[in-house]
């Protein structure tokens, strides 16, 4: 027993001893930290640039080399934040910039005068690089463009639309340098695959924006797409057919005077659906010397069909006189 109390004590002894070790080298280390920092340190850094204020028409084009190089002299604790996070610099392109030539300039002696402010009294600027730094710019230019719709929409049996295929909003406004803009016609949406529809559609699409160019602006990125689907039938109906362009000093008959139209329509349409609203016509002029027989022609369609067809391709006819 007298053994074992013995050795926790020496343990107790020797955990105590390597905790003050421990203790004390961290102090060691910690004040040579503090040392360190303490000191004044010379470095130059690479400083992007944060715009404000630059007017609502113009627009300026991405450049990668719009960056300042700029020698700090400063103690090691105002490093710190310029190794934790990128280090940029405010400039107002109301005050801080002049205009030239569709670009704008930054003067290395501006930048000098603004240091107290961007980087406080204790920090001392000794150089800036370059001397003048450049900014094209593009006038704005806003242009309405029309979205396309990429879509592959397989219906149902017996089901359809009358409807192209169109979103809401119809078009979006796109703004950005002239040059850029000019050239855009048509935004499209990204590809929508639906299969075996049956009811109406109405989801959001995302556009197919370039992902390359930040110069551009979208008054929005998604659109609705909408769809009234309905229930379909196939319909037959006879129409009259008419021969035009027949010399006045001809006469002949022809075979059959009624031509089966095979069409295809909403059920809410078939009711209204009579001979009228189609037309089947035979020119005459088409035919050749030896033919006795004419094409028909479906040449009027109404529109609340989605389409038609006619059923016999051939009109026979004899000359009588």
């Amino acid at each position: 027993m007298i053994k074992k109390l013995k050795s926790n004590i020496v343990k107790s002894i020797k955990n105590k001893r390597i905790n003050v070790f421990f203790l004390f080298l961290l102090m060691a280390f910690l004040i040579l930290i503090f040392s360190k920092l303490s000191k004044d340190y010379t470095n130059t850094v690479v400083f992007n640039i944060h715009k404000v204020n630059v007017p609502k028409d113009h627009v300026i084009l991405n450049d990668t080399s719009a960056e300042l190089k700029i020698t700090l002299k400063t103690i090691g604790f105002k490093w710190l934040k310029y190794y934790f996070s990128k280090p940029e610099i405010t400039i107002d392109f109301k005050k801080d910039v002049s205009e030239s030539r569709s670009q704008y300039i930054l003067n290395k002696a501006t930048v000098l005068s603004k240091s107290e402010t961007e980087f406080g009294s204790q920090v001392e600027v000794l150089n800036i690089s370059p001397d003048n730094l450049y900014f094209k710019y593009d006038v704005n230019m806003v242009k309405k463009i029309p979205v396309v719709v990429n879509a592959d929409i397989s219906f149902s049996l017996g089901y359809d639309t009358f409807d192209q295929y169109k979103t809401s909003p119809d078009s979006v406004q796109v703004i950005g340098p002239q040059v850029l803009v000019e050239n855009i016609n048509n935004i499209q949406t990204q590809k929508i695959t639906l299969e075996n529809v049956k009811t109406d559609i109405s989801k959001q699409v995302s556009l197919e924006l370039p992902k390359n160019n930040k110069d551009l602006t979208y008054t929005t990125q998604d659109v609705t797409l909408k769809v009234n689907v309905e229930k379909f039938t196939e319909g037959t109906i006879k129409v009259p057919v008419h021969i035009i362009n027949v010399p006045s000093n001809l006469k002949l008959k022809y075979f059959p005077k009624t031509i089966n139209v095979i069409y295809y329509t909403s059920l809410k349409n078939f009711n209204d659906i009579s001979a009228k609203d189609f037309e089947v016509v035979c020119d005459f002029k088409k035919a050749s010397n030896n033919q006795t027989f004419l094409l028909p022609d479906l040449s009027k369609v109404t529109n609340k069909v989605k389409n038609a067809k006619i059923s016999q391709q051939h009109i026979d006819f004899i000359i009588t006189e």
